[in-house]
């Protein structure tokens, strides 16, 4: 009988062993065709699940939008792979904490990862006193399908794209039909009426999405995915995005041409035309640029031709994605990154002039979902995003205001002229030849603290004074170590190092003519050790100074 049980558990274990090498190949030959939904459940049946099981899995609900799934895989990935697990897993997992509301824990990974301030609370906080407009948004009505997205203006219409169409083919990835484009009106209750298909010219069995169009109304400009699949660098094959542009010819879209920078290779897509038509905006992933997806910029020439293609470097793009880039008639460029500091996944930013400066738009519209395909009418203060905050990619109809911004008070100092931060107090009190605070110096930089506290917006630069006695090199290093104790103090107090930097000058700004080391009272002496709050205005600029002097103790 022994015999009888001990054989039977070996079959079972057999059996059980079989199935569970069954769902991680089925679940690896999903997860390799990007059907995520299908991979899930395969990995979900292995019950002792690898490193690599639960990278997969992880990810595989992160790219389904099923975020606290995300993150009970991914915190198990890290408790049982300390130190093993690469950078990009954590990154996933830092951004579906935030998309869960886990912000405190998304900050301590992020940091780790960048080595920089990720602090949620005070981002927020400090965005809330420098972004230039608040919105005000809700979803669009019949904007029932599962996954509405892309809605671009179409004259005194609008188009957008949808999964809607019930004849197309379903996308393995998140179980839907194809993507298709549709133009519809919008009523004043922003409620979607006469929809309409794109003809067969347009819309095929593939994706197509993200169409934007000449002011006259003659060419659009939109995405569509590739028909033919080519092997990536894991050897899977994979259908990248191109770009097309079609001609509106008596009412009906012909002469549809793929755009020449378009490749098998690599994707190109979400266009956007600029007012003049002479320049078109779209993300790529092509070779040459930060990494994952950078927002491009392309001429459009008189001719129809275009130029070649350039990349917005660094201030807008970075390792990680930028896409769906919007040209207002005002020349401002908005687009979407989860590479930036933000609210999690994907956030809606701003550049404009030189895009040299990014800015996120802040809390009232951004979220710890995807918050993307934002499109704006600038002079009517209006327009539409879309965001699956709700679960769904759904479209958002918002109007925005001017953000009341509280400008920091200053007052004008009598004897220099220049604008003051208005605080209490004039003297910072050093040891003789050191470069540690005193307690007397306390109650002065304690009102600095507070001035930056109640102006998140600003940035001060502090810079430290000396007298003429001593050599110039002396009074360089402790003018310069002087600065620095007194940054040290205010971030020992709860200020953002990086809205603070410290300069010293020594002997070399002086504000009476003591000039030599000898010659002076110790008070006109005492006049020239001072620190200045150089004070940045919301543009960057230093411009308002208050001076504190500097005194010595022996």
């Amino acid at each position: 009988m022994k015999n009888i049980y001990s054989t039977l558990l070996i079959i079972f274990v057999s059996i059980t062993a079989f199935g569970q090498k069954s769902d991680i190949r089925d679940g690896n030959k999903f997860f390799a065709q990007a059907a995520y939904i299908d991979a899930a459940d395969a990995y979900e049946n292995v019950n002792n699940k690898s490193q690599e099981v639960l990278q997969n899995l992880g990810d595989s609900y992160f790219y389904t939008n099923q975020m606290q799934n995300a993150v009970e895989v991914y915190e198990l990935l890290f408790l049982r792979n300390e130190g093993a697990v690469e950078p990009e897993y954590q990154f996933r997992y830092a951004h579906a904490l935030m998309a869960a509301g886990n912000y405190v824990k998304a900050d301590e990974l992020m940091n780790e990862l960048t080595g920089e301030n990720w602090d949620h609370e005070e981002f927020a906080s400090e965005l809330d006193t420098m972004v230039p407009h608040k919105f005000n948004y809700d979803q669009v009505m019949n904007n029932q399908s599962s996954s509405d997205f892309g809605i671009g203006f179409y004259g005194d219409r609008v188009a957008f794209a949808s999964t809607r169409n019930q004849e197309r083919p379903v996308y393995p990835w998140n179980k839907l039909p194809t993507l298709d484009l549709y133009s519809a009106e919008m009523n004043d209750e922003g409620e979607m009426t006469d929809i309409i298909l794109f003809s067969d010219a347009i819309n095929t069995d593939e994706h197509e999405s993200s169409a934007t169009f000449s002011k006259d109304g003659k060419y659009m400009y939109f995405d569509r995915t590739n028909e033919d699949r080519v092997k990536n660098e894991d050897d899977v094959r994979v259908s990248h995005i191109s770009l097309y542009r079609a001609e509106n010819v008596d009412g009906e879209w012909t002469n549809v041409e793929k755009l020449p920078f378009s490749s098998e290779e690599y994707s190109v897509e979400h266009p956007s035309l600029s007012a003049d038509g002479t320049k078109l905006f779209f993300s790529s992933d092509m070779p040459g640029g930060s990494g994952s997806f950078d927002i491009y910029v392309v001429d459009v020439n008189e001719d129809g031709t275009f130029g070649t293609p350039q990349n917005l470097g660094s201030s807008v793009n970075t390792a990680h994605r930028e896409q769906f880039p919007f040209i207002s008639d005002e020349g401002i460029l908005y687009f979407t990154s989860d590479g930036h500091q933000g609210f999690g996944n994907l956030d809606i930013f701003r550049t404009e002039g030189d895009f040299s400066e990014v800015e996120n738009l802040g809390a009232s519209i951004n979220s710890g979902s995807d918050d993307f395909a934002f499109v704006i009418k600038e002079n009517e203060e209006m327009g539409y995003f879309a965001s699956n905050r709700r679960g769904t990619d759904n479209l958002y109809q918002f109007t925005r205001e001017e953000n009341e911004i509280i400008e920091a008070p200053t007052v004008t100092d009598e004897t220099s002229g220049q604008d003051i931060i208005p605080i209490d107090g004039s003297k910072i009190y050093f040891d003789f030849d050191k470069a540690t605070i005193k307690p007397e110096s306390k109650p002065v930089l304690d009102s600095v603290v507070t001035y930056m506290n109640d102006y998140p917006n600003i940035k001060v630069k502090v810079e430290s004074h000396a007298d003429a006695r001593g050599s110039d090199k002396y009074n360089l290093d402790l003018s310069k170590r002087r600065a620095a104790s007194t940054v040290d103090y205010l971030v020992e107090n709860g200020i953002d190092k990086g809205r603070l930097i410290s300069e010293g000058y020594g002997e070399s700004r002086p504000v009476n003519d003591c000039t030599e080391p000898t010659g002076c009272t110790e008070e006109q002496y005492a006049k020239n050790r001072r620190s200045v709050f150089v004070v940045s205005n919301r543009d960057g600029s230093m411009n308002e100074e208050t001076e504190v002097e500097e005194n010595e103790e022996e």
